[in-house]
């Protein structure tokens, strides 16, 4: 009599498992952890964008080089790209990649470095952009409306703007800002504006272009003749005081 044998259990060998977990987490601390690409990382942690060419100064490698490092930052989400006219600046990917990297940095003990730049103090503190605020005051001022939640950066999926809420049109109907008709114009309503001094986003759009234009009128900044330069005004300092509690 015949027996028919099924197939037997062997021990002592291992069964393959899937672990996409184990490999995402190994594929991101690989990227992380080349030296030249966690020098770049490292220097976007200031949260001000920078170029290809100075990301490729600060880790001490070619163009080249940097741009097949830069390459698989993207690839692996750690960093994007901010277009701005035909300048590409690179920034983290996101406010998760900033927390694990300030989280290695503290582990490492090594100190942070910061943001210099070169811009002349006269175009750097105040200046137009186009035909909205740049410099410091333009990137402070938007930073303070985000505070104060008049503009909000939860736009609709893959569009790069700003939205403006209840109380913001509220606080800039008192600026005396006919929101209407801003919002009738052919043209982008608000959207953030890289600043190139900064490299933080000031506003633009048609609500950052009324907005200088009621400086102007209020001579709450007066335009330097010959220059894109802003100056703001002793009136200036004390309405911006009373609408935005900022001091400049």
């Amino acid at each position: 009599m015949r027996l028919l044998c099924g197939s037997q259990f062997v021990y002592h060998q291992s069964m393959p498992v899937e672990r996409s977990s184990d490999r995402g987490v190994s594929r991101i601390a690989s990227a992380i952890g080349d030296p030249s690409r966690a020098r770049m990382l490292c220097c976007l942690m200031d949260d001000h964008a920078r170029t290809a060419a100075e990301l490729a100064i600060a880790a001490g490698i070619s163009a080249s080089t940097a741009s097949v490092h830069l390459g698989r930052l993207k690839e692996e989400r750690l960093v994007k790209v901010l277009r701005q006219g035909k300048h590409h600046y690179y920034t983290l990917g996101s406010a998760q990649v900033a927390a694990i990297l300030e989280s290695l940095v503290v582990l490492s003990g090594a100190p942070k470095e910061k943001f210099v730049p070169n811009t002349p103090n006269h175009l750097r503190a105040a200046r137009t952009c186009y035909d909205h605020i740049a410099g410091t005051l333009g990137v402070t001022l938007h930073d303070r409306m985000l505070k104060l939640n008049w503009i909000s950066n939860h736009a609709p999926s893959g569009s790069d703007s700003r939205t403006l809420t209840p109380s913001g049109e509220k606080a800039f109907g008192t600026l005396g800002i006919d929101i209407e008709h801003i919002r009738s114009l052919r043209r982008q309503f608000a959207s953030p504006c890289l600043d190139w001094s900064e490299r933080r986003p000031h506003l633009g759009g048609a609500i950052g272009a009324a907005l200088l234009t009621v400086a102007l009128k209020k001579k709450w900044v007066r335009p330097h003749v010959g220059s894109r330069a802003l100056s703001v005004t002793a009136r200036g300092r004390r309405e911006i005081l009373r609408h935005f509690a900022v001091n400049v």
